[in-house]
């Protein structure tokens, strides 16, 4: 995030005492986050965590309904007249094996939709958005007389299978439950010190589209390759052309991304193969850069193959999966309205920071809607921070999220988020009069 060294994260209360209670409150939502992370589950398997977390909003006095897109959560507290804010975690882990040696390390495996069983690990910090989120609804719940309006909680299933805010929406979010006037949700991030605050304004992550082209060729011995058509020729000559979409037909003011992450083709030396296969990651901001991206994929593989001596019937197969993930779009006026007040809460630790090709399906609650529903979602930094500054020496190398070892500082990223959380929430759901 490039974000510089702050002041220290628990400093001075704000006025309105809310970091005092956020710290009363944090050993258990520490405790909380522990279980959490000692218990992931796997994409539309979150049954477990769905129920616990259900029941403590149910306790809270929040209007629970269980089972929305699968295995979601919507909690409504209704408080009289004013906007209608929504609150998003997701609760899914990865198929990772986890290898962060704490004393709560998650043992689990799981059975995702390859088929083969594997470890279960929360590798990109969704027990810390779990925890803050419970921690948020606390507070909110006990400070009624602040705010004025609707709060609708949601937790979301599959956000990494790009499958969760789609199957929620899809399942009445907003037409069963109070469509809100601003969604809001924070990230943990693997880059920056434990609780500093990042935020792009604009598009913040992008769409993320996953691509496979199937290459036919005209098998035969890797002694005669005249007598045949090589798809992994063919093949190398569709990813060479591919790095042109970005550098030669895109405006070098727009942001993409073509990767091909696999090439798959043959079994043996001396066999040419009658088929290819690539997997491609394709990343893009708008909707108009990302349809010449799939454009342009398509139109080079049918064209290298046919530039080959491919007949028409023999062209390559290119797949875009559905659904994709869409761009995350930071509506520009909740923005600064809302980081506005955390810069003022937290003096010195937020920072607007660079927009990223990584992907959150967190886009889909504003795209929904885009003329009614303003969002945010920002970052909260989770690198302990003897270990930043050990990385700033160049003394160690900081992990990614999804890495097996990301071990986030949760109670300094669970308080940070959980007062900001509250914060903006307050601020966009003023007392009438207020």
């Amino acid at each position: 995030m490039g974000m510089v060294l702050a002041a220290p994260v628990h400093a001075e209360d704000h006025a309105d005492g809310l970091r005092s209670a956020v710290m009363e409150d944090l050993p258990e939502l520490v405790a909380l986050y522990q279980d959490l992370h000692a218990n992931p589950e796997l994409s539309f398997q979150e049954h477990e965590t769905a129920a616990k977390l259900a029941a403590r909003a149910r306790a809270l006095g929040f209007e629970v309904t269980e089972g929305v897109g699968q295995t979601g959560v919507v909690a409504v507290m209704r408080n009289g007249e004013g906007p209608t804010v929504m609150l998003r975690a997701d609760m899914d882990g990865l198929p990772v094996v986890e290898q962060t040696g704490l004393p709560y390390a998650s043992t689990r495996t799981a059975v995702p939709a390859t088929g083969e069983e594997t470890g279960v690990m929360h590798a990109c910090g969704h027990d810390t958005h779990m925890a803050a989120w419970i921690g948020a609804a606390q507070l909110l719940s006990e400070r009624k007389d602040d705010w004025s309006g609707t709060l609708v909680m949601i937790l979301q299933p599959a956000e990494e299978t790009g499958e969760g805010a789609l199957a929620m929406l899809a399942d009445g979010l907003y037409t069963r439950f109070p469509k809100p006037d601003y969604v809001l949700a924070f990230h943990d991030a693997a880059q920056a010190p434990a609780g500093l605050i990042g935020y792009s304004s604009g598009y913040a992550l992008a769409n993320v589209d996953s691509v496979d082209v199937v290459i036919p060729g005209i098998g035969g011995h890797g002694a005669y390759p005249h007598t045949t058509k090589d798809p992994v020729v063919i093949g190398a000559h569709i990813v060479t052309r591919l790095q042109t979409l970005v550098s030669r037909e895109l405006n070098p003011l727009d942001s993409a991304v073509v990767t091909v992450g696999s090439f798959r083709a043959g079994s043996k030396h001396n066999i040419i193969s009658d088929e290819a296969h690539l997997q491609i990651t394709v990343r893009s901001y708008t909707d108009e850069v990302r349809a010449s991206l799939l454009e342009g994929i398509a139109r080079i593989a049918r064209a290298e193959a046919m530039a080959a001596g491919m007949p028409e019937d023999k062209l390559p197969v290119v797949t875009v999966q559905d659904p994709y993930t869409p761009s995350t779009f930071n509506t520009p006026e909740m923005t600064a309205s809302v980081m506005a007040g955390l810069s003022e809460r937290f003096e010195g630790r937020v920072f607007e920071v660079p927009s990223v090709m990584g992907g959150e399906d967190f886009g889909q609650f504003h795209r929904a809607d885009p003329e009614n529903v303003e969002s945010l979602i920002f970052w909260v930094g989770g690198v302990p921070m003897d270990e930043y500054q050990a990385s700033q020496r160049g003394e160690v190398e900081l992990v990614s999220l999804h890495s097996p070892f990301w071990a986030p500082d949760a109670p300094v990223v669970i308080a940070t988020a959980t007062e900001a959380l509250t914060a903006a929430t307050l601020d966009l759901m003023p007392k009438s009069g207020g």
